[in-house]
């Protein structure tokens, strides 16, 4: 008698896929149609109301907010100042679970003065945004994208571009510095994968519970990491199967986790400039540059026995860079803690690929060894140069 078991019938298949999907959705019918009724408890009602965005326009204030709670609520006065002031809420003052609307406040705000807008629902409950400097909120237009784009390539383009002209220099060294190149590398990105993970958790923390801030940042990092390393593996088999070298896709790598990285950096200048803080930080600018400078010499450390274009070396700066402006853009006009964290989370994890492609590369030749004294020296060198050049961003 054979112990197999014995082919199910495709009527019984059938039935097995769907009775699940049926009575799940039998049960969240009865939970909706007075199942809930069973838990009820004769309590407030727990309400959450997320303000969004604050925008400064002349004579008005404009606010975006969100019912982030698990029930509708219903808006009714705003104050600016603890002064109750007229509020026309769009669509309306009811707000049903994750609704958006708009408020807007007829109000002659006084440029860099400090304002605390306070949004009453039905049940007395209040809700608070404390605006630190009030400056009138950018506007797209022509001008402004030209200055953002300017923004993005000084903090982005150029100081990356700046570090890849290192690599002649790199080059001219001998063939023992190579892994303390590497090692250096890894230095650099690990600082800047804890930097960025840092500031998604940091910010994450800001969001609404309902957004599972800490889970959208594992979202990020994983997909990033994972969706990395599928292509990077990829692309290596491709080039290896016709002889080419391994070492321009490694640079491209990193230069893909460095530009989600900047995009970040983006994002928070934008954000900063939108609000009016950029007035109080122009040497957050000077340096983001040169903190920047050292992401150049990542992307061209691999390269140091390769022989690579100037094509190439153009869009590896581009790659790297770019993702700046494209920051600057999105944060000065559109911002969205949400996707600050988790592109922030997509930055990380992309950086700690890169730090485990360039480890597991380096473990496979004779000196790749991370704990001798020289790849030890050139971690720790990665390490305090970004750690140096951090406290000017810091400033």
């Amino acid at each position: 008698m054979s112990d197999a078991p014995k082919k199910a019938s495709r009527t019984l298949i059938a039935i097995s896929a769907v009775a699940p999907l049926i009575l799940l959705g039998a049960l969240v019918y009865w939970f909706f149609h007075g199942g809930s009724s069973l838990i009820e408890r004769h309590v407030p009602p727990v309400e959450e109301v997320s303000i969004q965005r604050v925008e400064f326009t002349p004579g008005e204030i404009k606010l975006t907010i969100r019912n982030t709670g698990p029930l509708a609520v219903d808006m009714t006065v705003a104050t600016v100042d603890e002064a109750i002031w007229k509020a026309e809420f769009s669509p309306g003052r009811h707000l049903e679970r994750l609704q958006e609307a708009t408020v807007r406040l007829p109000f002659d705000w006084v440029e860099g003065d400090p304002y605390i807008i306070t949004l009453f629902t039905s049940n007395g409950l209040s809700f608070t945004k404390e605006v630190a400097v009030a400056a009138p909120t950018p506007r797209p237009t022509a001008r402004l994208f030209w200055v953002f784009a300017v923004m993005g390539a000084y903090v982005g383009i150029l100081p990356v571009m700046i570090g890849v002209l290192w690599l002649p220099f790199l080059r001219q060294l001998s063939g023992g510095w190579t892994h303390f190149l590497l090692s250096l590398t890894i230095g650099l990105l690990v600082f800047l994968g804890v930097e960025a993970a840092s500031d998604s958790l940091e910010l994450a923390h800001k969001l609404p519970g309902v957004f599972s801030g800490v889970a959208l940042v594992a979202i990020g990092f994983l997909l990033a990491f994972m969706v990395i390393t599928a292509v990077d593996r990829a692309a290596r088999a491709r080039v290896k199967a016709r002889g080419g070298d391994t070492a321009l896709i490694l640079s491209y790598t990193v230069a893909f986790g460095i530009g989600v990285h900047n995009l970040g950096e983006g994002l928070a200048i934008g954000a900063a400039y939108a609000s009016g803080e950029i007035a109080l930080g122009a040497l957050l600018l000077l340096g983001f540059t040169i903190h920047n400078t050292t992401e150049g010499l990542a992307i061209v450390a691999p390269l140091t026995r390769s022989r690579v274009s100037l094509l190439h070396l153009a869009l590896l700066g581009l790659l790297g860079g770019a993702p700046a402006i494209i920051g600057c853009w999105v944060g000065g006009f559109t911002y969205s803690e949400f996707w600050a964290v988790f592109f922030l989370a997509v930055g990380a994890g992309a950086i700690f690929q890169v730090v485990w492609s360039i480890g597991r590369a380096m473990m496979k030749t004779p000196d790749g060894d991370p704990f001798t004294a020289r790849n030890a020296a050139g971690f720790m060198t990665g390490m305090l140069l970004m750690y140096a050049t951090a406290m000017l961003v810091a400033a």
